[in-house]
């Protein structure tokens, strides 16, 4: 009997990537994806603890299963990811009727605990050892999580993948787990990674994006040769099929001067950068223990716009950081509006339990000031990305399509999202979505065929998100013979 596997994702691009690479081994022992928990065999939720809310989303989510394993007790429960290595066997308190808690680096075990609970042989637990368990290179060992495993399908479109090039992180900021639930920082082997990269394109994939937790910070020393992001991106450029190359999320005082010489030379290389801030205020990133001062941060910026100076960044920030005072979040507002990145992710602390943070500073700021500064953060970014946005009217862009728009989507359902291979409604006129080489999100009236294709496009109009344009139309001119 074929068993079936519903699966949940939050969180970064390394747990939809995770949770790709699962789906994939599921699938080669027999299982197939279906898309609720009511009618699965097998429900996983991939996880996050990078906020308290992704947490406790998830908690709640498990309680509202307690009836359904209740009345079905062979449904087999799991949470796997962050999450799961840093609560561990507080998840089996919290919610009893949890089967199965896998942690990032063991998801490869995951086949096997399911047959172990299908036995009869009760919870299983998978996790990787703590930072202080041992020697580094075992520690590390136990956090090597597994890549060559592809699953299109599991993409948010099939012209797109992840490819993990660097595991865990070394930075220690004071507010972040990510050292702990994703082990040491280590790279990957460069041949494991060009051949990873071809499979893709043999998949169809016309864009990569390389993913690190500080991806401009990968290095892989053998013997005597050391190689980094520079490196991996010259030999990337060279598979045929590939397109586009972009790498996340990176951090400010690896942004080389090689690596953006690298990437202004090799035009399959996005000119996006994501490089988070995370705070305006030196006493901040001070207390942060990021590494760099706001000079060190706008030194940066100088070196892109000198080597890419059509380059898009993005950036994170925290609000309400332990100690913050009015003048310190004023000096966040400075730095968007100096530095105009494209679009900033916001965020309010909060406490993660086992961080440096939560061990020496108190969460002093009050919930509702951490709001109204995420709220005004959030509106002058809004408004210097639509600013930035509305110069791109009446010019052409590039636009790799991905699909129908999230509009198109609803649309589509009330009418039962008829089958993409009907020949009528695969030429339908709708709304599609794409996105620049700069990473902007781009509407236009199109169809399902155009998805993965490149499109020149010519944007007629823009919000702070999006940009709102028409298919470039050819002019055809006559000759006479």
């Amino acid at each position: 009997m074929t068993k079936r596997v519903f699966i949940h994702t939050v969180g970064c691009q390394m747990n939809v990537l995770d949770s790709e690479m699962v789906i994939a081994d599921l699938k080669r022992h027999g299982y197939t994806v279906v898309d609720s928990a009511k009618e699965a065999d097998c429900v996983l939720y991939n996880t996050c603890s990078v906020r308290e809310h992704a947490e406790e989303k998830i908690y709640s989510a498990l309680g509202k299963l307690k009836n359904v394993k209740d009345h079905q007790p062979d449904k087999t429960i799991g949470v796997m990811g962050c999450m799961a290595q840093k609560d561990q066997q507080t998840i089996f308190r919290r919610a009893p009727h949890v089967d199965l808690v896998v942690g990032p680096g063991q998801l490869h075990t995951i086949p096997e605990m399911l047959q172990r609970i299908e036995s009869g042989q009760g919870r299983q637990m998978a996790v990787s050892l703590a930072r202080k368990d041992g020697k580094q290179s075992i520690v590390a060992r136990s956090h090597e999580t597994f890549d060559p495993l592809r699953d299109p399908g599991m993409r948010p479109t099939p012209f797109q993948a992840y490819l993990r090039i660097q595991i865990g992180c070394d930075k220690f900021c004071t507010y972040c787990v990510v050292p702990n639930t994703r082990g040491p920082e280590q790279g990957r082997p460069p041949e494991q990674i060009l051949a990873e990269a071809k499979v893709l394109a043999d998949q169809g994939c016309r864009e990569i994006t390389l993913l690190g937790q500080t991806v401009n910070s990968y290095k892989y020393r053998d013997g005597d040769d050391t190689s980094d992001l520079a490196d991996l991106l010259i030999d990337l450029h060279e598979i045929d099929g590939i397109e586009r190359l972009k790498f996340v999320t990176n951090y400010p005082k690896d942004m080389t001067e090689r690596l953006l010489r690298t990437v202004a030379d090799l035009p399959k290389c996005s000119p996006y950068l994501h490089v988070p801030a995370q705070s305006g205020s030196d006493e901040v990133l001070r207390r942060m223990k990021r590494g760099y001062t706001v000079g060190d941060y706008l030194e940066m910026m100088e070196r892109i716009e000198r080597f890419l100076p059509e380059a898009a960044v993005s950036s994170d920030f925290i609000v309400g950081f332990c100690g913050e005072t009015e003048e310190d979040f004023q000096k966040s507002v400075d730095l968007i509006r100096r530095c105009r990145f494209k679009n900033s992710f916001i965020f309010q602390y909060s406490v993660r339990s086992g961080t440096k943070a939560a061990q020496r500073f108190e969460d002093d700021i009050p919930r509702d000031v951490k709001v109204r500064r995420n709220n005004e953060l959030l509106a002058v970014q809004d408004e210097i990305a639509k600013e930035d946005n509305l110069k791109f009217v009446g010019r052409e862009v590039e636009v790799l399509v991905e699909g129908p728009s999230k509009k198109a989507l609803r649309e589509m359902s009330n009418d039962a999202q008829a089958d993409d291979g009907d020949e009528d409604n695969a030429s339908a006129l709708i709304q599609m979505t794409g996105r620049t080489i700069c990473d902007r999100i781009v509407v236009f009236d199109g169809n399902r065929r155009q998805a993965g294709q490149l499109m020149d496009i010519v944007v007629d109009d823009a919000s702070c998100h999006t940009l709102i344009g028409r298919v470039k139309t050819v002019d055809v001119v006559s000759i006479g013979v």
